[in-house]
């Protein structure tokens, strides 16, 4: 019942466009997996298979609720359904979840999953909680097109895209780890003795408060899938996210962000990593595309920016590249420039097996922060999470593909060669 991938769009890098529609492979049995569907999609589906309207609309927001208010995957314990009624649910659909390949947990609590697909497909997401908040970082695509030289994603070949299923799926599978559903036994004989407290109902005291869209992948590319997603983890009858809890990153695809401002609206947050064109070009290859300053004007013309919701700037602390006391004046320069409401997240890079990259040092990170924050500039520097099981930022790439360093090294030869 999801949709198929829109009409191509151009792709950078040496398989420009990359063809990646993905309708929804069949399941065998005949199903259909209700994951990822909005309540009209849901409505549209039981009267597909014999429901009249009024039914259909009944039965779509009680399946809602089940789906994405409680995370309950058989329809036998969907007790306000009538017991004939759940035995033909469960004939016709499926609630489906991501087969989990490995689970890994860090030292520092980080958690890292290995997903796999119906079509056998690897991709990644991330947990990584905090005092006050627990972030996931979700993926949108197998593998990415984008080919970030400081990046092991990037080191990865483009497969295809995520479903609205499999990107709403990570958070139910996410939810379901931390066990954080509403435990009430709705339209149950024994609801008296198992009343619901109103909290249940909230996100407020869960772990999992917050989502970035900063898994494998560029979401813009992948946009109408990642719109329809979020659309249904922000609904308030279901997950309930807020929107001002979800930040979509992207490397810069300027013609779609401000589409994503309109029709998504989350926060933004903008893989920048560099401040001249020769340094950003060489570590996010998009920028021979959509250069710094055309970017900065897309970030200064994005609709939802403001003082309370900042823009931020993502940028990996690499070293003797682009950790200079003239960078981190030149990235003030810029931001004063486009008059932008932002704050910079200085990350240190995550090593990684065949990068010839170096993290900078705990100094020089210092000193750069310092000189960004004495430009009137929030500038903190993220503590890397997850290091040890490579869960940290950079450092995602579905554990199906692992390649030596001197293949790395071949790989972006051939492609810095197509690029001309």
């Amino acid at each position: 019942m999801q949709s198929a991938a829109s009409p191509l769009m151009p792709i950078p890098g040496p398989l420009d466009p990359v063809p990646v529609p993905r309708a929804v492979t069949p399941r065998e049995d005949g199903r259909i997996d209700l994951m990822g569907l909005s309540r009209p999609q849901i409505k549209s589906a039981l009267e597909e298979v014999g429901l009249d309207v009024k039914a259909a609309k009944l039965r779509s927001k009680q399946l809602f609720h089940w789906l994405y208010h409680r995370g309950e995957t058989d329809f036998e314990a969907m007790t306000d359904l009538a017991k004939p009624m759940r035995g033909w649910m469960a004939e016709r659909f499926v609630v489906g979840r991501p087969e989990v390949v490995e689970a890994q947990v860090s030292t520092d609590g980080t958690r890292k999953w290995l997903l796999r697909s119906d079509d056998g497909q690897d991709y990644e997401m991330v947990f990584i909680p905090d005092a006050d908040r627990g972030t996931l970082c979700v993926s949108s695509q197998v593998g990415c097109t984008l080919n970030c030289s400081f990046c092991h994603t990037g080191t990865m070949r483009l497969v295809r895209n995520l479903t609205p299923g499999e990107i709403v799926g990570q958070v139910m599978l996410a939810r379901d780890a931390l066990g954080e559903w509403p435990k009430g036994n709705m339209g149950a004989a024994n609801d008296a003795d198992e009343d619901e407290d109103a909290s249940q109902y909230s996100p407020d005291g869960r772990m999992l408060t917050n989502i970035v869209m900063m898994g494998m992948g560029e979401p813009l590319y992948n946009f109408e899938h990642v719109r329809d997603a979020l659309k249904v983890v922000m609904d308030g009858d279901g997950l309930a996210l807020s929107r001002r809890r979800i930040t979509l990153s992207t490397s810069g695809v300027i013609p779609m962000m401000a589409r994503a401002s309109e029709e998504i609206g989350v926060n933004l947050a903008v893989s920048l990593h560099a401040v001249t064109k020769e340094v950003r070009d060489e570590l996010v290859p998009l920028n021979r595309k959509y250069g710094i300053e055309e970017l900065l004007q897309a970030c200064a013309d994005y609709p939802k920016a403001s003082n309370a919701r900042r823009i931020t700037f993502e940028y990996v602390m690499i070293r003797d590249k682009n950790d200079s006391d003239e960078d981190a004046r030149e990235l003030v320069r810029l931001i004063r420039k486009y008059k932008l409401p932002a704050k910079v997240n200085l990350i240190p890079f995550n090593p990684w097996p065949g990068t010839d990259y170096e993290c900078s040092t705990p100094e020089r990170v210092r000193a750069f922060s310092s000189i960004v924050f004495e430009g009137g500039i929030s500038a903190p520097v993220r503590t890397p999470r997850g290091r040890d099981i490579m869960a940290a930022c950079g450092q995602l790439k579905s554990a199906s593909e692992k390649k030596s360093k001197a293949e790395i090294k071949r790989l972006a030869e051939e492609k810095q060669a197509a690029l001309g």
